[in-house]
């Protein structure tokens, strides 16, 4: 079936301590998949659209047990390249509640050999909406040709996350490729405090004067909310509260559910709700991926008035124990 989103960028194999204890105490690791593209399509998928990731993986184990989780989770893979010369990328974590110490194991993967021929992908063409974040461009040259190529192209309707990784980018890189890249794009996620570190934008409407030109602008303001402009209007939803276990891959749920806010015809306050709805499950969890609430809930929770919202959405998560992966 033709996808409705095509995800474009780099996973890599997941590894994690099976228990609550750092990687090098742990008698038992666990695998997963990690990847910022990858994450948004899984999420997607588990909210009932079609979504694919495009991307390279090594001819290796690790790479079959990507293509395989992804498959696993609804991801159409039918164009991930597999490279007989370089490796399935590999990813380590630290988890902690405050932050993870993360540690990357991708120079050279296959991830890495993307480049702007794969932009016309017939995935990409068919469905004509793309996601992206700034980790693809940090990449390799053909990486960030390829992330120039889609977010130029009139053709595509392109979503990118701005996702700044700084040990990916040499000294001075990373803020004026990610702005000028970010100015390309369609819809632009970028979090409050990463816009302020990047280029000194210490509010929404900063980020949002720094960058006119997309038609759509979310701000995320960690645990506090997160702001959309489009045009200029501006919408701003508080995020309910919730006992964080781990915050990475909080940020990718979030942009599925306000994706998909998008697919179902919600207006602004119906996406970021979509959006908080799905990073909360995430953060309720250890790894990067957790599954959405039901849909009945969403519907519920979609539908409550916004002096009920936060209370009524916290509510909801507690009594269901988190967002336990499915």
């Amino acid at each position: 079936m033709t996808p409705q989103i095509t995800c474009v960028g780099e996973t890599m194999l997941l590894l994690t301590a099976a228990e609550p204890l750092p990687l090098d105490r742990s008698p038992l690791l666990s695998m997963g998949v990690a990847g910022a593209e990858s994450n948004v399509a899984c999420g997607l998928a588990a909210l009932g659209h079609r979504a694919a990731w495009l991307g390279g993986v090594g001819d290796d184990p690790f790479g079959r047990i990507v293509v395989e989780g992804l498959r696993e989770r609804g991801v159409d893979v039918s164009g991930v390249r597999v490279d007989p010369d370089r490796p399935t990328g590999l990813f380590a974590k630290d988890a902690a509640p405050t932050g993870s110490t993360v540690h990357y194991y991708r120079a050279g993967s296959a991830g890495s050999a993307l480049g702007p021929e794969d932009a016309g992908h017939p995935l990409v063409r068919a469905a004509g909406a793309v996601h992206l974040s700034g980790v693809t461009p940090a990449l390799s040259p053909g990486c960030d040709a390829l992330a120039e190529s889609l977010l130029s192209d009139p053709a595509l309707t392109v979503s990118f996350d701005v996702n700044h990784r700084p040990r990916l980018w040499g000294p001075g890189e990373a803020a004026p490729r990610l702005l000028a890249l970010a100015r390309l794009a369609d819809t632009i996620f970028v979090g409050r405090d990463e816009a302020e570190a990047l280029w000194g934008t210490p509010t929404a409407r900063d980020v949002r004067d720094l960058l006119p030109e997309p038609p759509r602008l979310v701000v995320k303001d960690a645990g506090n909310g997160a702001t959309e402009f489009e045009g200029d209007r501006e919408v701003y939803v508080p995020a309910p509260p919730v006992e964080v276990v781990e915050p990475v891959g909080a940020g990718d749920a979030f942009a599925a559910g306000y994706l998909a806010g998008g697919l179902r015809g919600l207006d602004a306050r119906g996406r970021l709700r979509l959006g908080h709805l799905c990073a909360g499950r995430v953060l309720r969890v250890a790894g990067d991926l957790a599954a959405p609430p039901p849909a009945r809930l969403v519907d519920e929770l979609l539908a409550v008035p916004d002096e009920r919202w936060t209370e009524r959405a916290a509510a909801a998560a507690a009594a269901a124990g988190g967002g336990a992966d499915e």
